[in-house]
């Protein structure tokens, strides 16, 4: 016994490890110890920590959203009505659609520009089949969505496999498509829809059961419990740190309150919007794809870095295409969705400030713009943050010029917090 303590003994005594050196080195490598040990004071110093490392994650454009709407009421009861939040959630579904595609693409660290005019084209497609050529919506939906990511395949195809830039491919592709789009209208220039069709219904629709509200509160709720306590379970399982059961409940009652108090402003006007529903889902499905397959790692991978993905043995160009197409499918999307709100196909249709503004939702929601980044979640955050803007200052009366100047004032903010954080993390040993 003896010879196996001197054999696996340090030769010099002051190499022995001290077990509360080394305790203490973990629990700053991982705050999440600081919080299983220290309960409040842990959360707190976890705060600083991620202040001083630049990690600011989602929180200013939380408290910038709780600052838009302290303003606005205060200016004008309206606007936390409930009619008024039912407009905002679901006027924001289809350039939030749009902002999920985008989103994708800025992981990569590139940028699609063809968004606006593929959503154009996209709901064009869809207006000249289901109304002049008599095909049956739900196909007329299909084709549409399956033109819209075979538009951004190609797009990816040119930048992934020729090398074109990304810019001036989707730049390209913004004017091609625009005139796609006015030459499928026709000399008329606008189809209209059947507001009672499958297209009409995305936005009109809603369900005016209060338990389905409530239901879909509850669901979430119970969803994201389920999902951060099991996870929880896997880490501790694994050996490796995990937040404390005091830490998921505190955070899935956060997530009820916000549930159950939307769901009772939806049940003081028409109900849940159908829209809304399906914008839920879809964020739910992206997020999972980018943070629980390997698919998503590798988008991850390739926005951090494209030559060590390379050597990983990641195929760059097949991932590269697929993101583009993930957009263009996106884009048509949201384009459906924008289709609907004017219950018509037009020549203004993917026009204006929308690319602007799909874009700017996701930067502002947190996506950075560098690179390797960012959740679909962050769309959400984004579009919330620009469509209660919008509808501010229309119950104010501000005139359209302004609107442009405070969102653009709004995205410029977002992007300097965004390079500053990265040097921050740079300066912290974490970039």
């Amino acid at each position: 016994m003896s010879n196996d303590n001197t054999s696996t003994a340090p030769k010099d005594e002051h190499e022995v490890v001290n077990p509360e050196a080394a305790a203490a080195a973990v629990t700053a490598v991982d705050p999440r110890l600081l919080v299983q040990e220290q309960g409040l004071a842990g959360y707190i110093g976890e705060f600083r920590r991620k202040i001083k490392a630049g990690e600011l994650g989602s929180l200013p454009v939380i408290l910038g959203l709780v600052a838009i709407c302290i303003i606005f009421q205060s200016l004008n009861s309206a606007f936390l009505s409930a009619q008024n939040i039912n407009d905002i959630t679901v006027t924001m579904v289809g350039t939030g659609m749009i902002s999920v595609g985008i989103v994708f693409v800025l992981l990569l660290g590139e940028i699609d520009l063809s968004v606006g005019s593929v959503s154009g084209a996209s709901s064009a497609i869809a207006a000249v089949l289901a109304v002049n050529q008599g095909w049956p919506e739900w196909a007329a939906v299909i084709f549409a969505v399956v033109c819209g990511a075979a538009i951004g395949a190609a797009h990816g195809f040119f930048f992934a496999v020729l090398g074109a830039p990304a810019f001036a491919v989707t730049l390209a592709g913004l004017l091609f498509w625009l005139g796609f789009m006015l030459q499928t209208l026709g000399e008329n220039g606008t189809i209209n829809l059947d507001s009672d069709g499958l297209i009409g219904k995305l936005t009109t629709y809603f369900f005016s059961d209060v338990a389905a509200a409530y239901g879909l509160a509850a669901v979430v709720t119970a969803l994201f419990f389920l999902s951060s306590f099991l996870g929880n379970r896997r880490r501790e399982a694994a050996g490796i740190p995990f937040r404390p059961l005091s830490d998921t409940i505190m955070r899935t009652a956060l997530l009820g309150i916000v549930s159950f108090a939307a769901a009772f402003m939806y049940n003081q006007y028409k109900g849940l919007p159908l829209a809304t529903v399906i914008f839920l889902v879809f964020l739910v499905g992206t997020d999972f794809l980018l943070r629980r397959t390997s698919y998503g790692r590798k988008i991850f991978a390739l926005g951090g870095s494209v030559e060590a993905s390379r050597r990983a043995g990641i195929n760059v160009t097949a991932v590269r295409i697929s993101v583009f197409a993930i957009s263009g499918g996106f884009a048509a999307i949201g384009g459906l969705f924008l289709a609907s709100k004017i219950a018509s196909a037009n020549q203004s249709a993917g026009t204006g400030d929308l690319l602007m503004n799909a874009i700017a939702a996701a930067v502002i929601g947190g996506t950075s713009l560098f690179g390797g980044r960012g959740r679909t979640w962050n769309a959400l955050l984004g579009v919330l943050v620009i469509v209660s803007i919008q509808y501010g200052l229309q119950l104010e009366s501000i005139a359209e010029p302004v609107k442009y100047m405070i969102t653009a004032g709004v995205l410029l903010t977002t992007v300097v917090i965004d390079s500053i954080t990265r040097k921050t993390q740079k300066t912290a040993g974490r970039a």
